[in-house]
């Protein structure tokens, strides 16, 4: 495990991004309540609220974790920055800061506060994991159904101004951004994971999950634009169904039994977007029903706006529309087969034992019943 100076700057990257999601959501916020839109400005807002509320949960209950593992009392300043939603920054911070020293200087030396029993680029690395997981959460808990309404609200408009086309741009990035560089660090994070190798990989990674997702939140819309409460519906249904998946496959991600009771709820509200392997085993026939599911859905929704009347639905945008969320879904499936069938960093085959006992290492790490595939 090395944290090296690209990671690092990757981590840097990481917080503009997240700043910048925060930043236009703020903005977009505010101008629909500047201009009466009170209904998309609560949306807005409440969305925003959902996944920080979440996230700062999580991070909260991951610092009583570390600290009680490492023998340490909670500190109320944990509380204190969490209840005023500076956790993910709190994180930031320490990440950033002991991932500067180990990354450009000698990782022997990084501070006095290391001890020499504990591997620096462990815990930077463990770190960077724990704060991507945290972003994935609140991506696809603000960012999906924010990039979902401001999508609806062009569509109805025929036109958005220069905020809403900030969240889109953003949230895609953020979208974007958070999948892949999640699905890095976690593997490096995993010593019995292979390493992503190369651009390619990653590229794909990241071009099966945008089409796919791309092409789904396109059919939301379009869904909600034919009937809001069908579409409401099928959405909770689908949450539901992710809940109910997760209980059974009984995941043990938390420490405390309210906290995985959580896990599993955002877990299902993931699973209406992207398909999510919530405990590290083979997911070849789940995923493999996910999509087919997702495709049968998909088609459905597009036969049914061929049949409605087109005075539901712009007519400038019917065929455009009707053309990317097919194209979408079709190049999504296809590099989704790629990835899978060529690329995907499989398990090492030979794996590393113990030198002094013969035993299997030992993963001490937060993620070892987790994998995102």
């Amino acid at each position: 495990m090395k944290y090296t100076k690209l990671n690092f700057m990757m981590s840097v990257l990481g917080i503009i991004i997240y700043i910048a999601d925060l930043i236009v959501d703020i903005w977009v916020s505010v101008s629909f309540f500047h201009e009466g839109q009170y209904v998309f400005g609560v949306l807005t807002v409440s969305f925003m609220l959902f996944g920080t509320l979440v996230v700062q949960c999580f991070s909260y209950s991951w610092f009583n974790a570390d600290l009680k593992k490492a023998g340490q009392e909670s500190q109320h300043c944990f509380l204190l920055l969490h209840c005023l939603q500076g956790g993910i920054f709190t994180r930031y911070w320490f990440a950033l800061k002991k991932g500067y020293l180990v990354a450009f200087k000698n990782s022997n030396k990084t501070d006095n506060f290391i001890e020499e029993r504990i591997d620096p680029h462990k815990e930077v690395i463990d770190r960077v994991t724990d704060l991507s997981m945290l972003r994935l959460f609140e991506t696809y808990l603000e960012g999906c159904p924010q990039l979902v309404l401001q999508l609806y609200i062009f569509l109805e408009y025929g036109q958005a101004n220069f905020s809403q086309c900030a969240v889109i741009i953003v949230s895609c990035c953020a979208i974007s951004w958070s999948t892949v560089d999640y699905q890095v660090a976690l593997r490096k994070s995993l010593p019995d994971k292979n390493r992503f190798n190369g651009l390619c990989p990653k590229l794909t990674y990241l071009f099966y999950k945008l089409f796919t997702l791309l092409s789904w939140m396109l059919s939301v819309v379009i869904l909600i634009f034919l009937n809001v409460k069908i579409a409401l519906c099928l959405l909770l249904f689908l949450w539901f169904l992710g809940i109910l998946w997760a209980f059974k496959n009984q995941t043990q991600f938390c420490v405390s039994i309210s906290m995985e009771f959580l896990y599993r709820i955002v877990v299902g509200f993931i699973l209406i977007f992207t398909f999510f392997n919530i405990k590290g085993q083979n997911t070849k026939c789940p995923m493999s029903c996910y999509y087919i599911v997702r495709v049968l859905a998909t088609l459905g929704i597009l036969i049914v706006l061929w049949i409605c009347p087109l005075s539901i639905f712009n007519a400038d945008y019917f065929l455009p529309i009707s053309f990317i969320i097919a194209l979408t879904l079709l190049l999504g499936i296809i590099f989704l087969i790629v990835y899978y069938g060529t690329l995907h960093p499989n398990r090492n085959e030979d794996t590393q034992l113990d030198e002094i006992d013969g035993k299997l290492v030992q993963i001490d790490c937060r993620m070892k019943y987790f994998l995102m595939q």
